[in-house]
């Protein structure tokens, strides 16, 4: 792997200029000469910024977000470029056949809460918040970009239909994995209050949740093994998976342009789009009842979603309108170029697998993005760990030496210092027995864990109509490799071997269980002593999702089987 210095060097050097709010409070409540002040907070906070972030450009190594360690982007089924795009992503798929499933779907959840004692330490005491486990959890839907691999045309994809699904090996064959039309995925992301807020963490506002809209798309075309556009490299959402984002807000309207493109280069960054705006975007509490649909529409994929605890509403659509956009795949061009652009869902039904390049198969989908943080008692003016880690103590390896880590001042709420870098040898907090429902006792458990999340399984047909199969699926075979972890021995993922669940290192790996609240069903995430959880899909990760699953992948002369995930195969779903 290619270390990524330079571009958390610059994230994280502009944050020390970036004046953060920590009361943030909805624009439509307040007076318009506070809301005034809440925009001109936001632009003075995006200035000095990107101020700082041009300041700090050298020459030297640099890569997209998607390329860096610190991303939250889809997996990619094998390394593409010189490093792995991906993270480790425990996920529940829902499937139906019923018309519509694939393209309006509907969830009700219950957003974590953090635990009421003491706050987390750098030394790895007191409670263990929500940032320590995840930067976010994410509901997902494959979507047509004319654009994206496997790059065998550049027709028009028709969407909302299941006449997409090419599914098979045979290259000769019409619906050929290879001729797939061109597709994307969409993540609705979740981030967290208390620590530190996106573009320099992963979190939102001090005390507040807000939500994204993010597309990523690759670059690449699967037949050929070619990457697009070289230029593209050099544009923070670029390269060779590139992000469209957009968080949800109480107008509907984007805080700016959502294209790959708008937030510009290392040299000349824009981040109005990625930063949030507490003025514009729906802010949301630690426990508030959520729901939402996911919905096409003519201008594009639709999300509206309602906080049924402090009654605000915000939505988001992946619109022409809203500045979304495709990069061009144009292998021969020497400049990047984007061009306006609608996603739509590409299926009908919630039955075809996913698109043709995620190390995944999910299509309809929740999953956690987990192993993004690690605790160090003192870092250094670069961003090192220079002191010592509760969770390596035999020594800080590479996961804190990488100019990944962040100091305690740039937090809103929880003063410790942590470290971004994905956890490549499985010891950090999120596989430790610090989830919800590790600890037997349910009062030590409470005091010192934070809520698990609770969501609905999936609904469809404006949420009338349930998913009759579920399948668990965890992608650890692909993180598990030579490219992913640092610690042999290696998950071979041609033959399957040496790939295990829970991962060599972790003391927990998370799974789920089903509860009851408000009279129905959820699945919650967390440890096998959830009060009131019923383990009948299993009580451990490997007893859940056990089975490995080979699948297969367009390349150069046909296609390529690799294991990526382990998975439970599908399942009645007795929580719809």
């Amino acid at each position: 792997m290619v270390p990524l210095k330079r571009i958390a060097m610059m994230t994280l050097a502009l944050a020390s200029m970036v004046v953060f709010a920590t009361n943030a409070v909805n624009a439509s409540t307040v007076h318009p000469a506070k809301a005034t002040s809440h925009r001109t907070a936001q632009q003075a906070r995006v200035a000095k910024a990107e101020a700082v972030f041009s300041h700090e450009v050298e020459d030297g190594y640099h890569e997209p977000i998607c390329q860096s360690h610190l991303s939250l982007c889809a997996d990619t089924y094998d390394t593409i470029g010189e490093d792995y795009v991906g993270h480790d992503e425990p996920s529940v798929l829902f499937k139906s056949d019923e018309p519509g499933s694939g393209n309006d779907v509907s969830y009700d959840i219950r957003l974590p809460k953090d635990p009421p004692g003491e706050k987390p330490q750098n030394d790895g005491t007191g409670g263990v918040w929500n940032f320590e486990l995840r930067p976010t959890f994410w509901f997902g839907m494959t979507l047509c970009d004319s654009e994206s691999a496997p790059e065998y045309t550049h027709d028009k994809c028709v969407a909302d239909t299941d006449a997409n699904d090419f599914d098979n090996p045979d290259p000769n064959a019409p619906d050929y994995i290879g001729k797939h039309p061109g597709n994307a995925y969409m993540e609705l992301q979740f981030y967290g209050p208390g620590y530190v807020p996106q573009f320099t963490g992963f979190g939102c506002a001090a005390h507040k949740y807000c939500a994204a809209m993010t597309i990523d798309s690759l670059n690449f075309n699967s037949n050929t093994n070619k990457l697009g556009t070289a230029d593209c490299f050099n544009y923070i959402l670029g390269g060779e998976e590139p992000i469209n984002w957009a968080y949800l807000t109480t107008s509907g309207e984007s805080q700016a342009p959502a294209n790959p493109l708008h937030t510009g280069t290392f040299s000349n960054p824009n981040l109005d789009a990625v930063t949030p705006d507490y003025s514009k975007d729906l802010l949301m509490g630690p426990g508030d009842r959520i729901h939402f649909r996911m919905h096409d529409t003519p201008d594009g994929l639709q999300i509206d979603m309602d906080d049924l605890t402090n009654g605000q509403s915000g939505s988001m659509t992946a619109s022409i309108a809203n500045g979304f956009g495709h990069i061009l795949y144009r292998p021969g061009s020497k400049t990047c170029k984007m061009k306006p652009y609608a996603f739509h869902p590409m299926y009908s039904t919630g039955m075809p697998r996913g698109n043709s390049w995620s190390a995944h198969t999910y299509n309809i989908a929740y999953s956690d993005e987990i192993g993004h943080f690690e605790h160090c008692t003192h870092v250094d003016e670069d961003f090192n760990c220079d002191g010592t880690s509760v969770d390596d103590p035999g020594g800080i390896d590479e996961d804190q030496d990488n100019n990944f880590c962040v100091p305690a001042s740039l937090s809103t709420v929880v003063r410790i210092n942590g470290c971004f870098f994905d956890d490549e040898d499985f010891d950090g907090p999120s596989y430790q027995n610090d989830w919800p429902g590790t600890n037997p006792d349910p009062a030590a458990d409470h005091a010192k864990h934070m809520t698990p999340v609770l969501f609905s399984s999936a609904r469809t047909n404006d949420g009338r109509d349930s998913y009759p199969t579920v399948a668990f699926e965890d992608d650890l075979p692909r993180i598990e490799a030579s490219d992913s972890q640092f610690n042999p021995p290696f998950c071979d993922r041609s033959t399957g071997d040496n790939c295990v669940n829970p991962p060599a290192g972790a003391q927990f790996y998370p799974f789920y269980a089903m509860v009851h609240d408000r009279g129905g069903c959820k699945w919650a995430e967390g440890g096998p002593y959830i009060q009131g959880a019923d383990y009948s899909y299993g009580s451990s990760s490997a007893e859940q999702a056990g089975a490995l699953l080979s699948t297969f992948y367009p390349a150069p002369g046909g296609v390529v089987y690799r294991y990526n995930n382990f998975t439970s195969g599908d399942m009645a779903n007795a929580c719809s």
